[in-house]
């Protein structure tokens, strides 16, 4: 896709299964689709996610099943659509791989509606490629998930930001963690391998640690991983502003810390820049960021908006620093996550159901899977039917349908 005023859309079969096509969509019809779907999402304060939760298309199945079909109507394509259906009467599942442009970066494909009652993730396995620019760089290092999938599985959960409190905006976001709650269970599997980093016996040790910062992840990585998974804050920058490089990931840094990004209070944040450009022009032996922080084949950045850099021309942002450290995959917040706090307090869900941590379990799962794309879209065609069933705010897809998994092929 690409932006022109109008949204110019092609796409094309592998292998040659069926005809290419191209398509132009008036902007007329895009921007006001558009703004529908920024108008049903999480805003940065409270009030705008509790208005997401409560009144906010995503918050009533009628209203977001409508909306799901007036982007289907308005983005897929009649051509491509068709096609579409003449393999879904044949029982024949492909994998559609979007490539948006910058002003639909926060649409969810998945949810697209081409029938009542029947979605993209009906039919189809979707996932997002790249932007062009990052896929064809001959410096790009690549880690393959068949080499690496046995190495350490490196974790940064919800680590404690120095100079904010568990309740301030650089706070917890997964609460306080006890052995009995779904994300503690699940990340306890791997203790018993060895296969966590930091290693620990308890796998409550592993959340709200202080001695994560970019010095402990630069070392956890560079011995060896094959995955990344991230919980945590990630303050993106704004689309208006240019500077995709700007988006910044929240680690244990004190301000004392050597980075690019300005401190806030008595911490640095780790910025996509950092990790491109490592420490060149800071000091007199610059190291490259990606010798600094290898990173893996699979990465999960469980965050607000950390697949934020979607929404810029120019694409230099976390999603753009995993992908050019190594990542094949990454799987990245379309737009601000609401927390299981905010669940309970603004939509009044019952305290045994965690949607976040079930979400992060998902995607976790997935990203071990051989298969990540297909392990995914299975556990959110189940969240899609429960959603249809119970009409349930937990299985609402303002969370779910939140994550994008980009690949590089």
């Amino acid at each position: 896709m690409a932006d022109a005023g109008d949204l110019y859309v092609s796409w094309r079969w592998q292998d040659e299964f069926a005809g290419a096509g191209v398509s132009v969509i008036p902007e007329t019809q895009v921007d006001p689709i558009v703004a529908r779907v920024q108008a049903a999402l999480p805003g940065a304060s409270a009030v705008g996610v509790e208005r997401s939760l409560t009144t906010g298309e995503f918050a009533d199945y009628d209203a977001e099943h409508d909306l799901a079909q007036a982007l289907a109507r308005t983005l897929l394509p009649y051509g491509l659509a068709t096609q579409l259906y003449d393999l879904h009467v044949r029982g024949v599942r492909p994998q559609i791989r979007w490539q948006p442009s910058p002003r639909t970066a926060q649409i969810p494909w998945e949810l697209l509606a081409p029938d009542p009652g029947l979605r993209l993730l009906d039919i189809a396995d979707v996932s997002q490629l790249a932007p062009a620019g990052l896929v064809p760089a001959p410096d790009l290092a690549k880690r393959s998930w068949e080499q690496t999938r046995a190495l350490p599985i490196v974790t940064v959960l919800d680590p404690r930001v120095p100079g904010f409190r568990a309740d301030s905006g650089l706070g917890s976001v997964l609460g306080r963690m006890s052995a009995d709650l779904p994300l503690a269970e699940h990340i306890g599997r791997y203790l018993p391998n060895d296969r966590l980093r930091p290693a620990v016996s308890d796998p409550v040790e592993v959340f709200r640690r202080q001695d994560q910062d970019r010095l402990w992840l630069s070392e956890a990585l560079r011995a060896g991983a094959s995955r990344l998974l991230y919980v945590g804050h990630v303050t993106a920058a704004a689309p208006e502003s240019g500077r995709s490089e700007d988006a910044r990931l929240h680690l244990a840094c004190t301000a004392e810390i050597q980075g690019f990004a300005p401190p806030e209070r008595t911490h640095r944040p780790l910025s996509a820049k950092d990790l491109i450009l490592g420490t060149h022009t800071l000091d007199g032996a610059p190291r490259h960021g990606p010798d600094l922080w290898p990173i893996p084949s699979r990465v999960a950045l469980i965050a607000c908006e950390s697949g934020g850099d979607l929404r810029f021309g120019e694409t230099l942002g976390l999603l753009a620093a995993m992908l050019n450290g190594g990542a094949e995959l990454v799987t990245a917040g379309r737009w601000p996550l609401p927390t299981d706090l905010a669940y309970q307090r603004f939509a009044g869900s019952s305290t045994d159901r965690h949607p976040l941590q079930e979400n992060i379990c998902a995607i976790d799962t997935a990203h071990d899977h051989p298969d990540p794309v297909a392990s995914l879209m299975r556990w959110q065609r189940e969240r899609s039917a429960a959603w249809r069933a119970e009409r349930s705010i937990c299985d609402s897809p303002l969370l779910w349908a939140a994550f994008a998994t980009v690949t590089t092929r």
